[in-house]
């Protein structure tokens, strides 16, 4: 059975990081000393789950989670330095640190190092994550010991609910726009003067205008999307948001 260490302190343990071509050591003390602070962490980088959920989901609820209390939000992994920054960029995942466990030895004294060798991996981190408070963890939601890959409690969702089941996730906004468009621009304003982040489609780089067509029916831009609706242009956009 894979261990929990509730109550218990994190592993000491030296990262080293390459922060703007340097090396930088980032210790244990750095990341979990006086803070409260989410890890989660997942078998690689670039990998199919932990890229189009495991990540984005606590990179989208940062803003939420800190104001429940949460400091910092850590995403560790069996990796390198190198692919871990490049994780980062290519997920745009700046509300989350990326911080690499290449030797594993932190993932090691958690006893979460787990062999995937059937898969080319070799040893990697059973996915988990966990709630630190002055580098005790205070919870864990590991997944169960399935074969493959379970995602089934150390999502993002899960951890709010623990944290404040009350809390309000923010509305997920996406708008297809293209280059040089004044209502497009009106229309990120708008989104911006009410703290909405958003996701931009440009079209001709993004998707093409038979995406836009086939998905909107329209063939002008923008075309904002809250919540999977589709809400129209920037003039629809001011209405639903009630602003002049």
């Amino acid at each position: 059975m894979l261990p929990n260490k509730e109550g218990q302190r994190v592993p000491n343990v030296t990262f080293r990081t390459r922060q703007n071509n340097d090396w930088v050591d980032v210790t244990t003390d750095d990341l979990f000393a006086g803070k409260t602070v989410i890890v989660f962490s997942l078998p690689g980088a670039f990998t199919p789950t932990c890229s189009s959920t495991h990540l984005p989901g606590y990179n989208e609820l940062a803003g939420v989670f800190k104001a429940n209390g949460v400091d910092d939000i850590v995403c560790l992994s069996v990796n390198d330095t190198f692919v871990m920054n490049e994780w980062a960029k290519d997920q745009s995942a700046e509300n989350v640190k990326l911080i690499p466990d290449g030797n594993g030895e932190f993932t090691d004294g958690m006893g979460l190092l787990v062999d995937k060798s059937d898969l080319g991996f070799g040893k990697r981190s059973w996915r988990y994550s966990m709630l630190v408070k002055d580098s005790v963890v205070d919870k864990m939601f590991i997944e169960p010991e399935e074969p493959g890959d379970p995602f089934k409690v150390s999502d993002a969702d899960t951890m709010l609910q623990y944290i404040n089941g009350e809390a309000v996730k923010p509305k997920v906004v996406s708008l297809f726009t293209k280059v040089g468009c004044p209502f497009c621009a009106r229309a990120k304003a708008m989104l911006k003067e009410q703290g909405l982040d958003y996701e931009e489609i440009v079209l001709g780089r993004d998707a093409n205008t038979r995406s836009l067509r086939a998905i909107t029916g329209a063939t002008t831009v923008p075309q904002v999307f809250i919540d999977g609706k589709l809400i129209g242009g920037s003039e629809e956009l001011a209405t639903y948001l009630g602003v002049a």
